[in-house]
């Protein structure tokens, strides 16, 4: 008998976990009046306003097309994911560019998508650990001021990115059981939705495969013209915007080109872990012209040459300075600050939460739950390339629903350890 798919598994969501969905949307939308949200920064023509997506977003909106991610006149442009920027771009056409309507409708978007995150979480955590977990798992997300945060504040794919790759990783569970085609349509459909909106998410794809078709051969189902199926779409939901960017630029340019920027953000003199700000186009002026002499294409090619040009010259402190990395991801990025204490303790809730989900993570893996490896392929390669960037805690958060049912599972075996040993 075939496995019910997944549509069919989420119409089947409880009606509480709806209902507090709803609830926490309403909520986030209730703390951007009253946080004023909607009042983005003025300053630097409005660049705070979506960054380089917003300058994209604008182009679209004035007919430009894709294009100039500075806002100086520097042509096509493939240095973002084009998916939330035409997005933005829809909504700055109908709303204005860069207005408090805007900024509420994209803003408000971000909220549904935190929202509808709720609905995945439960059905991984309920396949996974069962319902208790569950239950406890989606309230800690729905009702947590911290996941609000980049909903009323970032207006980015932030929101967007966790709610696709949950997705993901429940069709993942699901398909060890799902006979037929119509999983693995989902599966390149969902990667390649995804892939145009954070291609960083696409560091987990390898291992993603690889556990399906593990857990399909182990229950004698075969795989094969699956993964050929889920291929093909995966690369025709890709092909418009690759073959886009093969026409304007004349060379192969998969999804987006300004890797050389970033790595040099992350590695070159002065290098400590952290973004290097001062060297982005849109704040240092001797950057910004050499863009636009270049040529974006170069210009790309020319950070990535420096950049591991000092990485040749200084091997030794890369590695020391990865190390940071690894360390900021998951303690949080230190904060400017006037005080003399030794410990920044405004980081101490992100890094207590990176600590119970490892936690629940390694007691997962222990008890050998289903799914456990899959909870750990996510956090071994989704991060791995913020470690040799720079590292920010909006670069955990596509992976913080799945965090937070770890955490729940481990904060729940503990107090149910207690009453056990109370009762005893």
């Amino acid at each position: 008998m075939e496995k019910p798919s997944l549509p069919l598994v989420l119409s089947k969501t409880p009606k509480w976990v709806l209902w507090l969905a709803i609830a926490s949307f309403i909520l986030q939308v209730v703390a951007i009046g009253i946080l004023h949200q909607y009042r983005t920064r003025p300053g630097e023509d409005h660049f705070g306003f979506g960054w380089e997506m917003g300058r994209i977003a604008r182009s679209v909106a004035l007919g430009q097309g894709f294009s100039n991610p500075y806002g100086v006149n520097t042509g096509p442009t493939a240095w973002e994911p084009p998916l939330y920027p035409y997005l933005m771009g829809g909504v700055f056409k109908i709303f204005g560019i860069y207005t408090y309507a805007s900024a509420w409708v994209l803003l408000t978007v971000n909220s549904i998508f935190t929202s509808l995150t709720c609905i995945p979480i439960y059905w991984i955590a309920q396949r996974v650990f069962g319902e208790h977990v569950a239950r406890w798992s989606v309230w800690a997300w729905a009702m947590n001021p911290y996941v609000w945060y980049w909903s009323v504040h970032w207006i980015w794919d932030t929101t967007f990115t966790p709610l696709v790759l949950s997705l993901i990783f429940l069709l993942a569970l699901e398909m060890t059981e799902w006979r037929g085609w119509a999983g693995w349509i989902i599966f390149g459909v969902l990667w390649g939705v995804g892939a145009l909106a954070n291609p960083s998410m696409l560091a987990f794809l390898p291992f993603c495969g690889l556990w399906i078709w593990r857990q399909r051969f182990k229950n004698g189902l075969p795989s094969l013209a699956g993964v050929a199926a889920a291929s093909a779409v995966f690369f025709l939901v890709l092909a418009p915007w690759l073959v886009r960017n093969y026409q304007l630029f004349g060379r192969f340019v998969f999804l987006r080109d300004d890797f050389g920027l970033q790595f040099r953000l992350g590695n070159g003199k002065g290098a400590e872990g952290m973004l290097m700000a001062y060297l982005q186009p849109n704040l240092n002026k001797l950057e910004l012209e050499k863009f636009q002499s270049m040529g974006e294409v170069a210009y790309g090619a020319d950070c990535k040459r420096l950049a591991f040009e000092w990485v040749r010259a200084n091997p030794g402190r890369f590695v020391l300075v990865s190390v940071k990395r690894f360390i900021y991801y998951w303690n949080g990025v230190p904060k400017d600050s006037d005080s003399r204490a030794p410990w920044d303790f405004r980081t101490s809730l992100f890094l207590a939460s990176s600590v119970l989900a490892l936690w629940g993570l390694g007691r997962a893996l222990r008890q050998t739950l289903r799914g456990a490896w899959l909870f750990a392929g996510l956090v071994l390669t989704y991060p791995t390339t913020y470690y040799f960037v720079f590292p920010h805690a909006r670069y955990r958060h596509p992976i913080e629903p799945e965090l937070f049912i770890l955490a729940v599972f481990l904060l729940l075996e503990a107090g149910q350890g207690r009453a056990a040993a109370e009762n005893q």
